[in-house]
């Protein structure tokens, strides 16, 4: 029995589910927008170097602060999450499974931390975001040192933006209530949403070509 025509069929689908991969991670950047969509609408004023991200989340309104549109926020964290989760398991085979593997569970803790609002249920809130903070970092790097024969220059930004997610994160925690713990997170969060987008553009060249 010939498989040739099977195993074509085979990698032929493996690059198209690839590919789709590559475009869920490709497109998660545009989560910062929705940030701030939802702080220019809050009542009461929102800082984004001294304010969480998780209060544009909040629920509930007070005559000192509002977040009318907190579903969309809610809905965003849940909605980028599950790209994220998505994206990186059908990328299983290019991002190794260790670096997959975490960012799958980072994907999953950005759910969650949509479903537990910080107002309702803060130790929840904590427990539920907790992970995205450490695999994420982690995940840059093991990808970092995965890449560096193959693509040295996508290695190198990969293992620097880990490293500095990683102090972000560490100092986020530390910082409690700072004038800064906003700037702080958002450097913990945002530069992984470029890290990876970066590595997914490379994937989708590749394929091009």
């Amino acid at each position: 029995m010939d498989a040739g025509p099977q195993r074509h069929d085979t990698l032929v689908t493996g690059s198209a589910l690839e590919r789709w991969g590559a475009l869920a991670l490709l497109v998660r950047p545009a989560y910062i927008g929705t940030e701030f969509v939802v702080a220019a609408a809050t009542k009461g004023g929102y800082s984004f170097l001294g304010d969480s991200v998780s209060r544009l989340g909040e629920v509930g309104c007070s005559l000192a602060y509002c977040s009318p549109r907190h579903g969309v926020m809610n809905g965003s964290f849940m909605t980028f999450g599950v790209l994220l989760a998505g994206g990186s398991a059908l990328l299983l085979r290019p991002l190794g499974p260790w670096a997959a593997g975490l960012l799958v569970v980072s994907g999953l803790s950005s759910v969650a931390t949509g479903l537990a609002p910080l107002d309702q249920d803060g130790t929840l809130h904590a427990i539920a975001a907790t992970p995205l903070f450490v695999a994420q970092p982690i995940a840059l790097i093991v990808l970092g040192v995965r890449l560096r024969d193959e693509q040295p220059r996508l290695a190198r930004v990969l293992l620097a933006t880990g490293a500095v997610t990683a102090a972000a994160a560490v100092a986020f925690v530390a910082s409690g209530d700072s004038p800064v713990s906003g700037g702080l997170e958002r450097l913990a969060l945002w530069p992984v949403l470029l890290g990876t987008a970066a590595f997914a553009w490379t994937r989708l060249s590749r394929r091009g070509r």
